[in-house]
């Protein structure tokens, strides 16, 4: 059964500089255990996706339209204490910036006791010691003597772990991670990483990962989705990704990856910026940026289709992109190479070297 269904979801705020469109008709799904990644850089509706899924998006935003679908059930018409019910307990969500998401004044112990005597109602006891196993799980030594510390107290990476256990806390059905390695060294990073695959096994949690770094969904994505201005432009399991994309955008992404032995004195870059949300270009929004656009592409908006047959997507298309190549628009291609190289058993996707305006 599919845990959770997006349908046709919008997204906008409403801002003096005009209306900014977030995410715009985003359809996606994600089923029991499915660890699924959401990319794109920054501008592209990751994190405003995940916040409309607990319903945190604040004023000026709106959700303008759609339904989220979690376990059957419509969220957007929900009432207030619905949600309440809802978000830390089936529905957890791990922020990027720890630091911000824990409160300073409170000992850290006592934050994550209280959403399990909120939700799992336990008494004191019952909440300090799972708080306990929880910090124990997620790699805090010394977990004990550790719950009373202050936020201040523990380093970057301890603060990440913190919230991690806080998200953990209620054992729930979905963990929407946003950047949740983003302030972290390397090291620490691969650590973080490899507990929340590890926890969500034990747990049997599905996971949305929010990222801008396509070797992150790699390492834990089952599935991706690849937005850019507030809509997917591709859609794939994840090693049909890395082996064949089918988006400039995404063999953008994959070409800037940095790699060990790699011997390019600068690293390969998209041209141009993200869009201004409050007026895209006309057409295709990736079309300023992209070496293989051609007239048609500032005039015709292209939909999420199959790349094999052409037809448009639905729920059931393992692989998707919305390119004007898969329509017959385009006379010249998509002309890129996608390379595997066996040794570092990487894939490496590089434009081709034709001229192109930014």
């Amino acid at each position: 059964m599919t845990l959770l269904e997006v349908n046709d979801l919008t997204v906008k705020f409403y801002t003096q500089e005009g209306v900014v469109t977030a995410v715009d008709d985003l359809s996606y799904s994600i089923e029991r255990g499915e660890k699924f990644g959401v990319v794109g850089e920054s501008g592209a509706g990751k994190s405003v996706t995940a916040l409309s899924l607990m319903r945190l998006i604040d004023s000026p935003g709106r959700i303008e339209s759609g339904e989220i679908l979690f376990k059957g059930e419509n969220l957007l018409e929900m009432d207030e204490s619905e949600m309440q019910r809802i978000r830390g307990n089936e529905v957890a969500m791990v922020f990027q910036d720890a630091q911000t998401a824990l409160n300073p004044v409170y000992p850290v112990g006592e934050q994550i006791a209280e959403a399990i005597r909120h939700h799992l109602d336990y008494d004191d006891q019952e909440a300090r010691e799972r708080t306990i196993q929880l910090l124990d799980k997620v790699g805090i030594p010394e977990a004990e003597a550790r719950y009373d510390d202050y936020p201040h107290e523990f380093s970057g990476g301890m603060q990440q772990r913190a919230i991690i256990a806080m998200a953990l806390s209620c054992d729930p059905d979905l963990l929407l991670c946003d950047e949740p390695t983003t302030a972290l060294d390397v090291t620490i990073e691969a650590q973080i990483l490899d507990e929340l695959k590890a926890l969500a096994d034990d747990f049997d949690t599905a996971i949305q990962l929010i990222t801008h770094d396509l070797g992150v969904v790699a390492q834990v994505c089952d599935r991706v989705m690849v937005m850019y201005a507030g809509t997917p432009v591709e859609k794939a399991p994840v090693e049909e990704l890395y082996y064949d994309p089918k988006h400039p955008y995404t063999v953008g992404l994959m070409s800037s990856i940095p790699r060990v032995g790699d011997d390019r004195e600068r690293l390969q870059t998209i041209p141009g910026t993200m869009p201004d949300l409050v007026e895209l270009p006309p057409g295709c929004s990736f079309h300023p940026r992209c070496p293989y656009a051609e007239e048609c592409c500032a005039r015709k908006e292209p939909a999420l289709l199959d790349p094999e047959t052409g037809v448009a997507a639905t729920g059931d298309t393992e692989h998707a992109a919305a390119c004007l190549e898969y329509t017959g628009d385009l006379t010249g291609g998509l002309d890129y190479e996608v390379t595997v190289d066996d040794a570092a058993a990487e894939d490496e996707a590089q434009y081709a070297g034709r001229d192109h305006n930014v």
